[in-house]
């Protein structure tokens, strides 16, 4: 894993998508093998708000590089 999520964040669609929305998201990370539609709104989110999006690898490092024991789809660093 390339990437550092030290430091407050929130996981999952629905607290993603807030945080995006309401501008404390400083970079989103989504996994590349998330489903189409959540893949979908999180990239046309994060290009009309203007935040950073990188993708991550799978759901798994994603949810392992979060510190949690279960798959992640989207995360923001706030």
């Amino acid at each position: 894993m390339n990437f550092d999520l030290n430091g407050p964040k929130v996981i999952g669609l629905k607290q993603t998508v807030k945080a995006i929305t309401d501008g404390s998201a400083k970079k989103v990370y989504l996994a590349e093998d998330a489903d189409a539609p959540i893949k979908e709104e999180i990239t046309d989110l994060c290009e009309r708000r203007g935040v950073p999006l990188e993708l991550v690898q799978s759901k798994g490092s994603l949810g392992k590089a979060c510190g949690i024991e279960c798959s992640a789809s989207v995360t923001a660093l706030l």
